[in-house]
């Protein structure tokens, strides 16, 4: 029996059933709420959680020792870890999303026939929206938070590593929707095992849509077993190539920013590229500071050879290199003698995530934008752009890097779907 017809535990089939048909009678109660109605909820949230940091908190510690006591590194101890700034922010983050416009209702578009009817697009929300990630609880308020904002219920099943700190932070919310006078049920945590995962990933016609969110491992489980649509998240194997007419300090400047500004996140850069025209200037200055930041450097034979001379520890690259998403301070270095090759090696290796370009050249960069398949596409901008509250969106769930629906950072309007409304004054079709 192939793995994906593996019956699924009844236990954990009803436990999902239950969540999700308590979530679909939130859900339309959610989809009635007029904006001033959200907003107010997502303050009352927010107040919710700064008044429960110390909590919130404490139940963070517990997850945070788990975690070195099982040996986790260092950046998924970093996504893990809240403190009371970070408690702050998340509830910012919320006050953030009520200072949004609300997607809902608007008309996407619209027109009057010739015989007089009248149509239109509009945004409603998507219903019951499952969220699938790793040990980010900042994820669990975002997703609360914007799932509020669409008319959304959300089911939240967050890692087993964050399972103290999820289960605090979604108490409070849902305490705080009590508190509105709105159902508890808008805010769901799954508990359980893969069982679990597995009974939410084929609930089909209970639950609308699923996001995965986290390593390539756990998104493609989600993709390959899901019965519900997803939207898929991708990881990061993103470049920033510098080309033979980048300005070089701006070069190194983004260079660096992109790699250790936060190099446990999918819009950190993994691999840079560098134009053998301007290599001898440049690879001197960006693998020093690189390696002075505490960067694995895993180089080509050119790359390396400019390493030996700087004085500069390095490693032999190797095509896993290339395809990897280190999420720490690594990274892989290749000269390419122009922009063809750049664009080859970025074809090969890149998730579609997040692509850069450094160049002064207008012809070189709009050929990069042009031919590059990814989500987002930086001219001389760091990599780390690529983020729903940068790019003024506010809180996102996630950045898809797939085609249909949703691609780049997802917000408020990514989780809605539109009906036509079509209004008429007795007509009918010939």
């Amino acid at each position: 029996m192939a793995e994906n017809d593996r019956v699924i535990d009844p236990g954990a089939v009803e436990q999902v059933a239950a969540a999700a048909r308590a979530a679909r009678v939130a859900s339309r109660r959610l989809a009635l709420l007029s904006r001033a109605d959200k907003d107010a909820a997502l303050h009352a949230l927010a107040d919710a959680l700064d008044g429960a940091a110390d909590r919130i908190v404490t139940a963070n510690g517990d997850d945070l020792a788990r975690g070195r006591d099982s040996g986790m590194p260092q950046g998924l101890l970093d996504r893990l870890a809240l403190d009371p700034q970070r408690v702050a922010a998340a509830a910012q983050a919320l006050r953030d999303v009520a200072a949004l416009p609300d997607p809902v209702g608007e008309v996407v578009r619209g027109s009057t026939l010739a015989n007089g009817l009248q149509i239109r697009q509009v945004r409603v929300p998507m219903g019951v929206v499952g969220m699938v990630y790793e040990a980010r609880p900042n994820v669990t308020v975002d997703a609360a938070g914007l799932g509020l904002k669409s008319g959304n219920a959300v089911i939240l099943r967050g890692g087993s590593a964050a399972e103290s700190t999820n289960r605090a932070l979604v108490d409070v919310m849902r305490a705080g929707l009590e508190s509105q006078g709105l159902p508890a049920d808008a805010i769901t945590l799954l508990e359980g095992g893969r069982e679990a995962v597995r009974a939410l990933l084929t609930a089909r016609g209970l639950v609308d849509l699923i996001i995965p969110r986290g390593g390539a491992g756990l998104i493609q489980t989600v993709v390959t077993e899901s019965t519900v649509p997803v939207i898929e998240t991708g990881v990061g194997i993103v470049h920033v190539y510098v080309d033979a007419a980048a300005d070089l300090d701006k070069a190194l400047a983004i260079t660096v920013n992109s790699k250790t500004h936060r190099p446990s996140v999918c819009n950190a850069a993994e691999s840079l590229l560098v134009h053998e025209g301007v290599a001898a200037d440049f690879l001197p200055k960006v693998l020093a500071e690189l390696s002075g930041a505490g960067v694995v450097l895993h180089t080509d034979p050119a790359a390396g050879a400019a390493a030996e001379a700087a004085g500069v520890p390095h490693e032999t690259a190797t095509d896993q290199d290339y395809g990897t998403e280190f999420l720490a301070l690594e990274m892989s270095v290749r000269v390419v003698p122009d922009l063809d090759a750049a664009l080859e090696h970025i074809r090969t290796f890149s998730s579609g995530h997040t692509e850069a370009i450094v160049t002064e050249d207008r012809a070189a960069a709009r050929r990069f934008t042009t031919e590059v398949d990814a989500a987002a596409v930086m001219v001389n901008a760091s990599t780390r752009f690529t983020d729903g509250g940068e790019f003024g969106f506010g809180a996102e769930i996630g950045i898809s890097t797939q085609k249909l629906h949703a691609r780049g950072p997802m917000a408020l309007p990514e989780l809605t779907t539109t009906k036509w409304v079509v209004e008429g004054d007795g007509q009918v079709r010939s």
